[in-house]
């Protein structure tokens, strides 16, 4: 995390707080006329589309007063989704107890990507569990990862009986 989104983060995190939601993310990418804010947000429940775009609103009021953002931002407010990537440590110990697919620099038992149901984690290290195996995973190792969301098809429906 760089200096910006440290100060960016001090700054939108209590306001957040105070507005019911928790920043789950934040990454701001580019300079300029060109900058943008991504800013993920999450709740009990999960957020609605209204509820995003008065955080935004408020959001933007913050943002205009901060002199490191610059004149000249977009501002991209949004839930996490279903396939909720996994970035920080709070994010992995959300996730613990879902499938996951962690990807590795270096090969870990084999393999540099590892899908299973994410067993535990803390602020060094995750444990994921592929196949009834424990794959002990160090979080400077992992290059990308994210939950894993399954469609289940619906069941067919039935002939009522009785006609």
């Amino acid at each position: 995390m760089g200096d910006v989104d440290r100060r960016l983060w001090g700054l939108l995190e209590p306001w957040l707080v105070a507005e019911g939601v928790e920043l789950d993310d934040l990454e701001v990418l580019g300079t300029g006329a060109g900058r943008m804010v991504r800013v993920t947000v999450d709740a009990p429940g999960g957020v609605d589309v209204d509820r995003l775009a008065d955080l935004s609103r408020g959001l933007n009021r913050l943002l205009d007063e901060e002199p490191s953002v610059g004149a000249a931002y977009t501002l991209e407010v949004s839930s996490p989704g279903l396939e909720r990537p996994l970035r920080r440590p709070s994010q992995f110990r959300k996730a613990v107890g879902r499938e996951v697919i962690v990807k590795t620099r270096a090969e870990i038992l084999g393999s540099r990507s590892h899908r299973g149901v994410l067993a535990a984690a803390d602020d060094s290290a995750v444990l994921v569990t592929v196949d009834g195996t424990d794959h002990p995973i160090p979080l400077d190792d992992v290059t990308q990862a994210r939950t894993v969301f399954r469609w289940e098809k619906a069941p067919k429906p039935g002939k009522r009986g009785g006609r």
